[in-house]
C-alpha cells in the first residue's frame, strides 16, 4: 500500500472495492487516532490542585468538552494533553492546552473556560521582557502599577477592553477576542514602561468607543466562516 492509499484509508471510510462508503446516518467520523496530537506544558505546582479541581471535576470537564486526555504530574507540574478517539475539533488539543496554561497563570477555571468559546484567545506577557532597567525592585513595582490599589487598575483594564486579565508571578495573562487582547496588552505594556495611569486610562477610553463595533464585526465574520464550512 502506498502512502496515499494509507492516508486515504486512515481518514475516509473505504468499502471493500476501494470506494468511499456513504456515511451512515447519525454516525460521526473521527479524524484523529489515540494520541495522534499532543501538547506539553508546565504549570506552577501550586496551581495543580486548581487545574484538577475538587474530585477531579475541573480536569474532567476540560477533557469532556474537548475530547482530549490530560495527564498531570503533581511532582513537576508537567501536563500532557493528547487527542483521543473522541476528539472532533481539529483545534481541541490546542484549546485544552490554552485553558491549562490560563489556569496555571492564575485564572480561576470559570474565567479560563471563556476559552471554550469560538474566537477567544490567550496571550501571556512575560514582564521581565518589557520592563525597562535592571532595578531589582522593578518587577514588584510594575506588578503594583498594573494591579493598582485594591485591584482597581486591573479592573479598569478589564472593563474598558472587555478582556479578562490575571497578574501572576512574572507574567500577565489576557483572555478575550484578538481585538480586546491587543487593547489590554497595549495598556499593560504602557504601564510596564512607565506611562502615567491617566495617559493609559485615556487610551482605553479612546479605544473603547471603537471596540464594540470592531468586536461585533469580528464575531459576525467568525460566524459567517463557521456557516460556510
Amino acid at each position: 500500500m502506498d502512502e496515499f492509499e494509507r492516508l486515504l484509508k486512515k481518514y475516509e471510510r473505504i468499502d471493500k472495492d476501494g470506494r468511499i462508503a456513504e456515511e451512515e446516518k447519525g454516525d460521526e467520523i473521527s479524524y484523529f487516532t489515540e494520541g495522534e496530537q499532543e501538547e506539553f506544558v508546565r504549570i506552577p505546582k501550586e496551581r495543580i490542585a486548581v487545574l484538577i479541581g475538587k474530585k477531579g471535576q475541573t480536569k474532567k470537564e476540560i477533557e469532556t468538552r474537548t475530547g482530549t486526555r490530560i495527564e498531570v504530574d503533581s511532582e513537576t507540574g508537567e501536563v500532557f494533553i493528547t487527542s483521543t478517539k473522541d476528539t472532533r475539533d481539529p483545534l481541541a488539543v490546542w484549546k485544552a492546552r490554552d485553558i491549562v496554561v490560563a489556569i496555571g497563570r492564575g485564572f480561576s477555571p470559570g474565567r479560563a473556560f471563556r476559552l471554550f468559546n469560538e474566537g477567544e484567545t490567550l496571550e501571556v506577557i512575560n514582564l521581565p521582557d518589557i520592563i525597562i532597567g535592571n532595578d531589582k525592585n522593578a518587577l514588584p513595582r510594575v506588578r503594583g502599577r498594573i494591579i493598582g490599589r485594591k485591584g482597581r487598575t486591573r479592573e479598569i483594564i478589564e472593563e474598558m477592553s472587555g478582556a479578562d486579565v490575571s497578574v501572576y508571578g512574572k507574567t500577565v495573562a489576557i483572555i478575550g477576542n484578538p481585538i480586546q487582547v491587543e487593547v489590554a496588552k497595549t495598556a499593560i505594556e504602557k504601564l510596564a514602561k512607565g506611562s502615567p495611569h491617566g495617559v493609559v486610562y485615556k487610551y482605553l477610553e479612546r479605544r473603547k468607543k471603537d471596540l464594540e463595533l470592531e468586536s461585533s464585526a469580528y464575531y459576525e465574520a467568525l460566524e459567517r466562516d463557521f456557516e460556510e464550512e
